[in-house]
């Protein structure tokens, strides 16, 4: 691992690396399908969590539906986002990453 690699957060915190991406953590609730891409969770109501590299909240939002649609995940309820710090340095494009899911039951 290079230099850069190692020190990207203090490269980016300190503006020495700029990105016009924020970093956000993105929680949606909702129904699971049959889950592709190697994901897993059990059919049913669940949280889904993503980190994500992305211009707006809006954007962020976006994402997580359509990410959620695209691996069997429908948003069925509230979506909350919050400005986190990043565990991945940002690329050239929105991206996201660290995909979660936590069953839940309804009562």
């Amino acid at each position: 691992m290079s230099e850069d690699d190692r020190d990207w957060k203090l490269k980016l915190r300190y503006g020495r690396v700029a990105t016009p991406f924020e970093h956000f953590t993105v929680i949606a609730e909702g129904e699971v399908g049959t889950l592709t891409d190697g994901f897993e969770c059990r059919p049913g109501c669940a949280f889904m969590g993503m980190k994500v590299w992305a211009v707006s909240t809006s954007q962020a939002d976006d994402m997580i539906q359509s990410i959620g649609g695209q691996i069997g995940f429908r948003v069925a309820g509230q979506i909350q986002v919050y400005e986190t710090e990043p565990t991945q340095p940002p690329k050239d494009r929105p991206y996201r990453y660290d995909i979660q899911f936590t069953p839940f039951e309804k009562h």
